[in-house]
């Protein structure tokens, strides 16, 4: 097994094991109980780590890692009734509530 990533908590560390998974890439979360030792351990050591399962999937994990953490930005689109500005993947506008045609 080889660690690949360190989240900053537990929802991100299941989020990018789930990525991982929908790759084809086996992994899992290990230190996950590991913020109650906090005071016995160095605060280092208690983040969540996402390590995988098989040593040959480690370039393909790292392809998705670089996806997940430097990936494009969502897109912006402009309110057609108000002119508001909202993430290209809203079906309404989140200031009128006008439908996004977009």
């Amino acid at each position: 097994m080889i660690r690949v990533f360190q989240a900053a908590d537990l929802p991100e560390a299941h989020l990018v094991a789930g990525l991982l998974g929908r790759a084809g890439v086996e992994a899992r979360v290990l230190n996950e109980h590991a913020a109650g030792g906090l005071g016995d351990i160095p605060f280092g050591e208690a983040y969540p780590e996402v390590w995988i399962v098989n040593d040959r999937d480690f370039d393909h994990a790292n392809e998705v890692l670089d996806e997940f953490e430097f990936g494009d930005e969502p897109g912006t689109m402009l309110c057609p009734a108000c002119g508001e500005e909202n993430p290209d993947n809203f079906d309404v506008c989140w200031k009128c509530s006008s439908r996004l045609d977009g």
